[in-house]
């Protein structure tokens, strides 16, 4: 296993590595990539048929490798994957109220995040682009908004910018 330490300096930065352990089905993709390179298909072997969303989650939150696999004379490569970190370092301060921010964000339901992810897109399309701009406008706080976008990956916050990310599997 890769023995690497991901640094944690934001605490938005906390919502993908939390999520990976929130349910147990993450948690064992999470594990069985502990370990050494899996195709999906050994994945789905392993821990089950439903790990698209598993690689999905922690492709997003930075927390996995990925690798074409050469395949035998003939064959079509295969796409395998481990996960990046063994460890974390948490390198912030902040304040309670983010902290807590942090915490909603973990235990919103699917409905509250598309609320807020759709709001903070009609903003963007209207032009407003700035992380505070789009809080001011949105009445939440720059951590919450972050949180949100490591969850929905919708959107994309790049330093003081927010940029709507193109979902390449819908058609236009």
């Amino acid at each position: 296993m890769t023995k690497r330490t991901r640094i944690v300096n934001d605490p938005a930065d906390l919502v993908p590595i939390l999520q990976s352990f929130a349910t147990e089905p993450h948690r064992k993709v999470f594990t069985a990539l502990a370990g050494d390179w899996r195709s999906e298909d050994e994945l789905k072997k392993s821990v089950g048929d439903n790990v698209q969303k598993s690689l999905q989650m922690l492709r997003r939150g930075g927390l996995l490798e990925s690798k074409w696999r050469m395949p035998e004379p003939g064959k079509t490569p295969d796409k395998e994957y481990r996960s990046s970190y063994s460890a974390v370092l948490a390198n912030f301060q902040c304040s309670l109220d983010d902290l807590g921010d942090v915490v909603r964000v973990m235990f919103m339901t699917d409905k509250e995040l598309e609320k807020i992810a759709n709001a903070a897109i009609k903003e963007m399309k209207s032009g407003k682009k700035s992380v505070n701009n789009l809080c001011k406008s949105l009445g939440v706080s720059p951590t919450l908004l972050k949180g949100v976008a490591h969850i929905t990956s919708r959107f994309a916050v790049k330093g003081q910018r927010v940029d709507i990310v193109e979902d390449k599997a819908k058609p236009k």
